[in-house]
């Protein structure tokens, strides 16, 4: 994530805050509009389709559904506007919350036993519907199940615990106010030549570093000013931390060791479309857009369940993980049978230490899912820019503070995607006599979300392709979090450490990492599964064997516990990670699989036994593989913030359990290292990582062996009316 932590406020007024907070983050160059992107179905009879799924709308795909009168259909679809606020009634009754104040972290549906979900069919009776629920009552933390049907509440966990509950939208935008009850914090903006009206300040998790923050849940709050700019990231006022009593909403301590550092200025950093100079927009590109003569190839039935050419998946938004892709399901191109892949897949943390060990920076070290909420911080996609015109919007339906039901509209966006990529082809050569060429387009479907963490925005795809593929990547886009200095140029500093690189006059880009941990509970044709470590080794042949010196070979082990199965990559000595289905094989006896592909990612290089790394110790390794545990999802424990680390998953994979053919999950990290460079000012181009989920002996042959090819008779010719 970033740092920094979102929410914002302005000593003008709270309606200003919380105007800024929710503004949508535009690129500098021109976002498209629906003006210019015309209607193809006015140019081609083509374009009139007749096979469009009824429960698309892609004329308006942004439509305004109406939540309020929503059921459920599908044991793990969301809780409904009418079952939170049962939830909420439920709760408002409970002896635990009747007297006293409350506040609502979590509250979402609470999943029944796995082995039910499996065993449920399309048409039969949904499990009982029960909530799960974390709330804060009386300085205590207590995890609650509500079951709607009964009204009963469980109370299964009360503190207290290492680590507090995600904080909440409300009480973070409530800490940044809190520095405004110091006189001295207030003299302190006065004496820097700053109007009190100019000042932002946001919300920053404090990690955890010893025995003096235990007891009482603490944020940091630090301010930028946002005269002349939007972009008030780049304005830091640095060196000033305000400690904060979370709970109390007091002052405990005020930091101020950057006096004589100014404020970075504000020339050249707004990012917007509409505060750039007229004379400098860049328009080099041409409207493009992907037009679909018969309609999209996927439905979505009751809100979330996708189908899609030979899948079909369960897809939710959630306050915590973002999305979730449950009940992926490959079509086998031979018997027609759907096959278990994946049983469910999210992101399950997100850790971004920065590296700058100063006393206003060492603490920045953001778990943005256990800390902020992932999904509690994705905003509503922006149609034709974040998601193509031919995408389908779906609604997240949270929880606030009080349990009552709000909508964020448009979070998660479907599309089909043809950027002119193959599935596959051959062209004979001519010394053979045979005239062929087959070739076959690569279209996809891609489910996406973006969320923006304070400065940092992250999109999150799972991208589904016909050959049974899955590729999953995350894209780092929105705000660097700078700091400022005095210096104005690289002249001024020879030889000194800055932590970082100097963007712009008076700001430093402080060099961080990101990484994004996964829980993937791979099902492959069932439940009980088990890792293969393909190690490729080089061969060495006996004298007078053959010409050829050294060859390589594939070393298949099966990991029998926990620990076979901690995983480092290595460039020099390379593996495929591979979960099989030992008891169902191929026509010709190999296990069905799926492969973990990995790309270009990073490791973390602090110390082990620095507190941020035993806090984020999921990313000690890049792949785990443990034993399926409905209490084991989140990488870095339940209660996260200010956890000392000791409910981590490297806690639960030293364990060393059994995972031969077993039901296993599999945790993927993807890493990245962010030494930011001037085109990274004042706002980033998106980089991006992902890896692959690769079907390996899953099919008896190519999947998609049978595709037809493209052919001019089905794809338009769109003209527009000037064009000549």
């Amino acid at each position: 994530m970033a740092a920094g932590k979102y929410l914002l406020y302005s000593f003008l007024s709270i309606t200003t805050a919380f105007a800024l907070f929710f503004a949508w983050l535009h690129l500098p160059s021109p976002p498209l509009n629906a003006a210019e992107l015309f209607d193809c179905a006015a140019y081609s009879p083509w374009c009139t389709s007749k096979s469009q799924p009824t429960t698309l709308d892609h004329q308006n795909p942004t439509r305004r559904h109406d939540h309020a009168s929503d059921i459920p259909h599908h044991p793990l679809d969301p809780l409904t506007v009418q079952e939170i606020t049962q939830v909420c009634s439920i709760l408002s009754s409970h002896p635990l919350f009747r007297s006293s104040p409350f506040s609502i972290h979590s509250l979402v549906v609470e999943e029944p036993q796995k082995s039910l979900v499996l065993e449920w069919q399309t048409g039969d009776p949904l499990p009982p519907r029960k909530a799960s629920v974390v709330a804060r009552v009386d300085g205590k933390s207590h995890v609650l199940t509500v079951d709607l049907t009964s009204a009963n509440v469980a109370i299964l966990r009360t503190g207290p615990h290492s680590g507090y509950p995600t904080m909440t939208a409300e009480e973070m935008y409530t800490a940044t106010w809190v520095p405004m009850k110091s006189e001295r914090f207030n003299q302190t903006i006065l004496d820097r030549g700053i109007a009190l009206s100019d000042v932002s300040c946001l919300p920053i998790s404090t990690g955890w570093f010893g025995a003096t923050e235990e007891n009482r849940r603490l944020i940091k709050v630090q301010c930028y000013s946002m005269k002349d700019t939007a972009n008030f990231y780049m304005r830091p006022i640095e060196g000033l931390t305000v400690l904060v009593d979370l709970d109390a909403q007091q002052v405990i301590e005020i930091s101020d060791k950057g006096k004589n550092i100014p404020i970075p200025k504000a020339a050249n950093t707004d990012y917007r479309y509409s505060a750039q100079p007229p004379n400098k927009v860049m328009k080099l590109l041409n409207p493009i857009s992907i037009e679909q003569p018969k309609g999209p190839s996927f439905s979505v039935e009751d809100e979330h369940l996708v189908k899609w050419a030979n899948w079909e998946f369960h897809l939710k938004p959630d306050p915590r993980a973002g999305m979730v892709i449950s009940r992926a399901k490959a079509r086998d191109p031979d018997t027609g049978i759907l096959r278990d892949v994946i049983y469910k897949g999210f992101t399950s943390e997100l850790f971004v230490p920065y590296m700058d060990p100063s006393d206003a920076w060492y603490f920045k070290t953001y778990m943005d899912a256990g800390e902020y909420g992932f999904g509690l911080q994705a905003m509503s996609l922006d149609p034709l820019n974040d998601c193509p015109r031919n995408a389908y919007y779906i609604d997240g339906v949270f929880a606030a503070v009080d349990g009552k039901p709000y909508v964020r509209r448009n979070m998660i966006c479907l599309f089909e995607r043809y950027a002119g990529d193959i599935g596959w082809r051959h062209a004979e050569s001519p010394i053979t006599g045979l005239d062929i060429t087959e070739v076959r387009p690569k279209v996809t479907l891609v489910a996406r979300m973006a969320a923006s963490v304070a400065n940092y925005d992250y999109i999150v795809d799972w991208e589904f392709q016909t050959d049974g593929l899955i590729r999953i990547k995350v894209g780092l886009s929105g705000i660097l979090m700078v700091k400022g200095t005095s210096y104005e140029n690289t002249n001024q500093f020879a030889g000194q450490d800055l932590y970082g690189t100097l963007l712009s006059e008076n700001v430093i880009g402080v060099i961080h990492d990101h990484f994004v941990t996964f829980y993937l509970d791979m099902d492959i044709d069932g439940s009980d599964n088990s890792f293969v470590k393909v190690n490729l080794q080089r061969q060495m042949t006996s004298r007078g064997e053959s010409p050829r010196k050294s060859y390589l070979k594939a070393v298949k082990k099966v990991a029998k516990t926990e620990k076979e199965a901690q995983i480092k990559l290595k460039l020099y000595d390379p593996s495929e990670f591979h979960i099989v289905n030992p008891s169902v094989k191929t026509r010709v006896g190999n296990p069905v699989g799926y492969k973990v592909v990995p790309a270009a990612t990073a490791a973390s290089l602090l110390d082990l036994d620095d507190p941020p790394q035993r806090r984020g110790a999921f990313t000690n390794n890049q792949i785990w593989v443990t034993p399926y545990n409905r209490s084991e999802e989140w990488a870095g424990g339940q209660f996260v913030y200010q956890s000392h680390g000791e409910d981590t998953l490297q806690t639960w994979s030293d364990r060393d359990r059994g995972i031969e053919n077993r039901d296993i999950v599999v945790w993927y990290t993807l890493g990245f290292h962010h030494v930011p460079c001037q085109e990274d000012f004042p706002i980033m181009p998106t980089v991006s990582a992902s890896f692959d989920l690769k079907p390996v002996n899953f099919f008896e042959s190519n999947p998609i062996l049978r595709f037809p090819p493209n052919t001019i008779e089905d794809l338009p010719v769109c003209k527009a009316a000037a064009s000549a």
